[in-house]
């Protein structure tokens, strides 16, 4: 039997350069964000080293983990409990911001312009349903750059 969930989240790993998703992963909504990390989601083959992620990613676990298999952390950090958070941390998480951004674009194309919306009942069709929404997107994204390349 399929165990209803009451949403479903993409994760996902992007080419900084050409910006395709190279690995993804489907959980549901109440999965924690920080584990998916070492569930598979980096890429040694990838086109930089770095992993650029949101402070749900943040971990002793996760870091030592980037640290050993040769990942530099470029990973928010989070705002101290009950303090304002210090202006160098504000700072570099706004740098850091900047590229991270280009992931939080896939998803807001693919919910523009592809209208994904996950409907269904199983991790196991919202994962059919997630991925194939990646395979078009990689396959849009070609097509522009393809046509970027040919108008140059």
């Amino acid at each position: 039997l399929a165990i209803p969930f009451f949403g479903y989240k993409s994760h996902v790993s992007i080419d900084r350069k050409f910006r395709f998703i190279r690995k993804w992963k489907t959980t549901d909504a109440a999965a924690s964000d920080g584990a998916r990390l070492r569930e598979g989601l980096l890429d040694k083959t990838n086109t930089a080293s770095s992993v650029w992620a949101d402070t749900a990613y943040r971990s002793k676990a996760n870091e030592d983990f980037m640290d050993k298999q040769g990942f530099v952390s470029k990973v928010h950090r989070k705002k101290p409990h009950l303090k304002p958070m210090p202006r160098h941390i504000q700072k570099s998480n706004a740098g850091k911001s900047v590229v991270r951004s280009r992931v939080e674009h896939v998803f807001a194309d693919q919910k523009s312009q592809m209208g994904l919306f996950v409907r269904t009942v199983g991790i196991t069709r919202a994962t059919m349903r997630i991925g194939l929404a990646n395979i078009v997107y990689n396959m849009r994204r070609f097509l522009f750059l393809e046509r970027l390349n040919a108008s140059a």
